[in-house]
Formats: C-alpha cells, structure tokens, sequence
C-alpha cells in the first residue's frame, strides 16, 4: 500500500485507537464506529487504509507483534548471562522495567497489554487470518525463548535437560496461564507464583522428559 506520509500517520493512528480499544472491550465488541469516533476519521476514509474491519485486526495484530519482537531483543541487549537475560524476560511481565510508578499510575508488565492474553481464544474462533497471524508471533517468540535456554545452557548457567523448544513452550504456558488469573482476580500473585516456579525449573530443570516439542 502506497500512502503519502500524512495518510500513514493517520493510518498509524487508527491503529494506536484500536489498540487502547481493544486492549479494554476485545476485538468483536469493538465496533468500527467506535473505532473512527475516537480517530476522528470519517468512515469512508477508514477503507482507504484498511479493505475491512478484519483486515485492520490483522494489521493491530502484526504490528504489536513486530513491536514485541523488537522490545523483547531491546531489553536481552543488556549484559548478563543466559539465565539472567532469560529472568529478565519474565519479571517484565509482572513489571516492564522502562516504566515507572507512582500512587496513581502503578507499573505495568507485558503481561497488561498482552493481546495474546486478551484475544487469542477470541480470535481463533473469528477470523482465521487473525490467528495465523497471532500464532506465527507466537511460535517466534518461543523459539527465541528456546535460543535463550540454549544460549543459558552453554554458558552454564542453566542445567542441561528436556529439549529446550519444551520448556520453552511450558514456560510460556504457564505464564499466559498466570497473566489470564491475575487479570480474573485482580491480584498479581499469579504472576508472582509463575515467577517462582520458573526459577525453580530453570535452577533444577523439573520438566518431565516426556514432554512433545510440538
């Protein structure tokens, strides 16, 4: 799509809306009314950007995984060795170590804006091409977070055990699980919990050995 420079910021600006939007109401009840009312961008003009409104989902779900990508390779750029960097990871779901707090904005992790967390049962049962889209960042994800338990395991700092694609994939389960009860209860110990037991793992490598890699 060939877009002059102001039709790509407002483009990138109903797209940063959809975001918030979505991140509060979830993908279906997110109407595209709502969606253009808070852009200021009449409706004829939102086709111009995007040939539907599934379309636009799979253009939200792209670049937040892009943007994942790229976040998650900032943060493991600082020294540390394997099972640092890998710990690194997962206490900035609990709190994103850019941030900062106060009494009236307390710190958020990743796992607050996660759209994974928020729209991937949705999303697999409306829109195949949104899926594919979520799974294939997904699958990118775990197997950086495999490289990083390789990477753990050459240095020593992580005991040699199952293969590293499923502890990957357990890891990452358990805190999706973790990130979806905090959201339910209000309450972070969820993510505190998974915080423990994943440093258990890694420190022990408890995984069953009969754990799939798929």
């Amino acid at each position: 799509m060939n877009l002059t420079k102001k039709a790509q910021v407002t483009r990138q600006h109903i797209l940063d809306t959809g975001y918030r939007l979505v991140l509060h109401r979830g993908f279906a009840a997110m109407g595209l009314m709502e969606i253009l009312k808070e852009c200021g961008v009449p409706k004829g003009s939102f086709y111009h950007y995007f040939a539907s409104k599934e379309a636009f989902g799979c253009a939200l779900l792209q670049q937040y995984v892009d943007e994942y990508i790229e976040k998650l390779a900032r943060l493991l750029a600082e020294t540390g060795n394997g099972r640092e960097s890998l710990m690194r990871y997962w206490n900035a779901w609990i709190a994103d170590p850019t941030s900062s707090s106060d009494s009236a904005n307390p710190v958020q992790g990743w796992a607050d804006d996660c759209l994974v967390v928020k729209l991937a049962a949705e999303v697999a049962d409306l829109s195949e091409d949104m899926r594919r889209v979520l799974d294939a960042g997904v699958q990118q994800l775990l197997a950086r977070i495999a490289a990083l338990i390789d990477e753990a395991r050459e240095d020593g700092s992580v005991p040699d055990g199952a293969p590293s694609p499923a502890l990957a994939r357990m890891l990452y389960q358990m805190w999706l699980g973790a990130a979806l009860l905090t959201k339910l209860s209000q309450n972070r110990m969820p993510l505190h919990q998974a915080l423990i037991a994943t440093e258990t793992l890694l420190a022990c490598d408890q995984t069953p050995p009969n754990v799939p890699i798929t």
